[in-house]
C-alpha cells in the first residue's frame, strides 16, 4: 500500500493473524513516507494508538466521505 491509496482521515483495516479473531479498525492520523515505505500512525477503534508499517495482503482502506460543499 502507498499514500496514493490512503490518507490521513481513512479507516483501516488489518486482517487478523489468528483465525478466530476479528480483523483490527482504526483511523489513520498521520502518514510518514521512509525509503523503505510508508507507515501509518494509528487511533485503533480499541482506544490504542501506534505506528504501524503494513505488508502485502493484510490492509485494507475505507477512503473517508469528502466534506459537503454547502
Amino acid at each position: 500500500m502507498t499514500t496514493a491509496t490512503a490518507t490521513v482521515g481513512d479507516r483501516i483495516m488489518v486482517d487478523s493473524q489468528k483465525v478466530d479473531e476479528p480483523p483490527r479498525t482504526g483511523t489513520i492520523l498521520e502518514i510518514a513516507e521512509h525509503e523503505y515505505g510508508a507507515s501509518f500512525r494509528v487511533a485503533w477503534d480499541d482506544g490504542h494508538e501506534t505506528t504501524f508499517r503494513p505488508t502485502a495482503g493484510t490492509v485494507h482502506t475505507v477512503h473517508a466521505p469528502e466534506p459537503n460543499a454547502d
